[in-house]
């Protein structure tokens, strides 16, 4: 008597089953990168406002966020006037984030400083476009979160 190798019919729908749950629920995300730029934008916007932050501390200095409609810029200075801009921890000469195409953020106000102590010089709720969750700047403690 020979033994038959294979795969029972059982075996093979139950792949198929699974294989179709998992291109419908997969496939609709390959097709909507939007979403996953804005939350990538978000993040690196996040990083870069505790980037700020933590410089202001280091330098004793004030650090300047500015959001213009598809950017943001991070100057810094002795004053609230913050004339420098601030150096990436990359080596470019200037902190500036491009936002992606279909990616915008609004912010009010749309220009703020930490002091020297890290403190913010008011409370912020940034949104992101495309992003589930807001970014928010913590008046007292300039918490980044």
């Amino acid at each position: 008597m020979q033994l038959q190798r294979g795969f029972t019919m059982v075996e093979l729908i139950m792949v198929i089953v699974i294989a179709g749950i998992l291109a419908a629920v997969a496939a609709p995300r390959f097709f909507e990168v939007d979403v996953f730029r804005s939350r990538g934008f978000a993040d690196e916007v996040k990083a870069s406002l505790r980037y700020a932050q933590k410089t202001a501390i280091a330098q004793r200095r004030f650090v300047c966020v500015a959001f213009t409609a598809n950017r943001v810029t991070l100057t810094t200075g002795p004053t609230v006037d913050c004339g420098t801009d601030l150096q990436s921890p990359t080596g470019e000469a200037s902190y500036v984030i491009n936002a992606p195409a279909n990616t915008a953020f609004a912010v009010t106000p749309a220009n703020f400083n930490f002091n020297a102590l890290g403190r913010p010089s008011a409370g912020q709720v940034i949104n992101v476009t495309g992003a589930t969750n807001a970014i928010t700047i913590e008046a007292e403690t300039g918490y980044v979160h």
